[in-house]
């Protein structure tokens, strides 16, 4: 078994390439749910929605999210009824979240909703929500707190972050099958995603931490910077607002007692600050096709470091 720790569009690029490699049944996917928010008073799960749709063939290559050629036809009314909106929501997507937010009023869990989603798209890739309780992601700013949408869609992510929480998190559980796929895999990858709002609260559901820290040695996060700056959103200018060094020694830093090895870009293995332990190999990590994402895939599939220069940490 193979579990993808996903969040965001790095995950569904390297998502197009281990579906080359890995059988449906072989492969999970653990989902952040702390994007997820109302519109229009429909439960949209920008996430899992992401996920699906990538696994489904149908999510745009380039932009990522939503449905190729979807219209909006629905959305400009809405802007009409309801003055302007800031967030996309296209007519075929919204069927998605329509289905949702009638499930979920029926009493049906969040995972029971993604199963019967992926069901209806054909979709045999187990896909789990990293909970079903609610999480929420809050960006502190200069400007003050801003739920995670709000930040990154209707403010553009230019507000200078302090920090991250993740509101709800202390009390959730993680979903069924989630703690048991970290522990059953051969192979356990984190996702070239924003460590903060996309993968931290997957980390921050009691129980997942301590689950990966149990099979650490099985756990390789894939970098989502490449030459100090992040390959899509707002990560290298959090990391700098926060404190922190926008290189790959701030990554394996953040992952240190989780993942065992980190992929970075060639030539990008940090030369100082990496944390004791952690093992850096260099390939290529920049997603812009399937092809490329499965090269990635078969080289974390090969033993983590099958070929690629390394640089180690052991001390």
């Amino acid at each position: 078994m193979i579990t993808l720790i996903a969040g965001g569009v790095g995950a569904a690029r390297l998502l197009r390439g281990l579906v080359r490699v890995v059988p449906a049944k072989d492969l999970t996917v653990i989902v952040n749910t702390a994007d997820d928010d109302v519109f229009y008073g429909l439960h949209v799960s920008p996430d899992i929605d992401t996920i699906l749709y990538t696994l489904a063939g149908i999510a745009p290559i380039e932009r990522g999210w939503g449905i190729e050629d979807d219209s909006f036809s629905v959305r400009a009314e809405l802007d009409t009824l309801c003055g302007a909106g800031w967030f996309a929501l296209g007519d075929r997507d919204l069927a998605t979240h329509i289905q949702r937010t009638r499930r979920l009023s029926e009493g049906a869990t969040l995972s029971d909703v993604t199963r019967e989603l992926s069901a209806a798209r054909g979709i045999r890739v187990r896909v789990l929500p990293m909970s079903d309780d609610p999480v929420r992601t809050i960006v502190t700013t200069t400007t003050g707190d801003l739920a995670f949408q709000e930040y990154l869609v209707r403010r553009r992510a230019r507000p200078r972050v302090v920090r991250v929480r993740y509101r709800g998190a202390r009390t959730a559980r993680p979903a069924r099958g989630v703690l048991d796929a970290i522990s059953r895999s051969r192979i356990v990858i984190l996702a070239p995603s924003n460590p903060f709002v996309s993968l931290g609260p997957i980390l921050a559901v009691p129980g997942v931490r301590k689950a990966l820290a149990r099979v650490r040695d099985r756990v390789v996060a894939v970098s989502p910077l490449i030459g100090g700056r992040a390959v899509k959103g707002p990560l290298a200018a959090m990391l700098r607002s926060m404190g922190r060094r926008t290189d790959n020694s701030a990554i394996a830093s953040i992952y240190k007692d989780v993942a065992s090895r980190l992929i970075v870009a060639p030539g990008d293995a940090p030369a100082r600050g990496l944390p004791q332990g952690v093992a850096v190999a260099e390939h290529d990590i920049l997603l812009v096709d399937p092809e490329r994402a499965e090269t990635l895939a078969r080289f974390l599939l090969s033993g983590f470091f099958g070929s690629g220069r390394k640089r180690s940490n052991t001390k």
